[in-house]
């Protein structure tokens, strides 16, 4: 699963690193510790092709309580084309997230450690995300977003048996394909990133709570 991660980047880099047809919202800032049910950066499946902050939390159209995002913050890619939840967005709403690294906790005994994921070079990426617009009964609208995840790489299996499915850039068309997609070239997509690109290393218990915010949350810390 997938259920905090980062984007540290200055957010005027994103708009050439992801073909942005404009600058990033004024209100996307750095954040350390991103958590269920706030607002994130994600491109939607549609023309021109825009950086807009959705909530963590699918909230299905048809849901009649929003809380049901609480709950959907992943989608399992295996069966992603089946569950209820998320089949229609899957054909039709699809979404980069973009982030710049993500959290897990490995277990040691009766011990966690929160580990930092990323790419080795430190540049950004795209997690495979998926979208809906839920209305509320006052007839306001909700923009949510989940995360597709993929069984773990050679370098998260050490650490948790799942792990989000991250895009790479020539992919990002291919998913971003406005409307309906075949379920067989989205399929094609959801697959482990290559471990060699990646690493990991133990940083600061301080992340477990998402209120915790800033740099010092990527303070390396001996795995215990």
């Amino acid at each position: 699963m997938c259920g905090r991660f980062t984007l540290t980047v200055d957010p005027a880099e994103l708009q050439d690193l992801f073909s942005l047809s404009e600058p990033a919202p004024a209100a996307l800032t750095r954040r350390y510790n991103i958590a269920p049910t706030q607002p994130v950066a994600v491109i939607p499946n549609q023309e021109p092709r825009k950086l807009e902050l959705f909530q963590w939390g699918l909230i299905p159209a048809w849901a009649k309580d929003p809380k049901i995002g609480n709950s959907l913050i992943n989608a399992r890619a295996e069966t992603v084309a089946e569950k209820p939840a998320f089949r229609a967005a899957f054909r039709r709403r699809r979404c980069l997230v973009l982030a710049d690294g993500f959290y897990e906790w490995k277990k040691t005994g009766k011990a966690k450690t929160p580990m930092y994921i990323q790419m080795k070079d430190g540049a950004p990426f795209a997690f495979a995300g998926l979208w809906e617009v839920w209305s509320a009964p006052d007839g306001s609208t909700l923009r949510t977003c989940t995360l597709i995840t993929t069984t773990a790489n050679e370098l998260v299996q050490g650490i948790h048996d799942r792990m989000p499915v991250i895009l790479p850039p020539e992919a990002f068309g291919i998913w971003l394909t406005p409307g309906e997609l075949a379920a067989s070239e989205g399929f094609a997509l959801l697959k482990p990133f290559a471990a060699d690109a990646m690493t990991a290393r133990p940083v600061s218990t301080l992340v477990n709570d998402p209120r915790r915010e800033g740099p010092e949350l990527l303070k390396s810390e001996a795995a215990g």
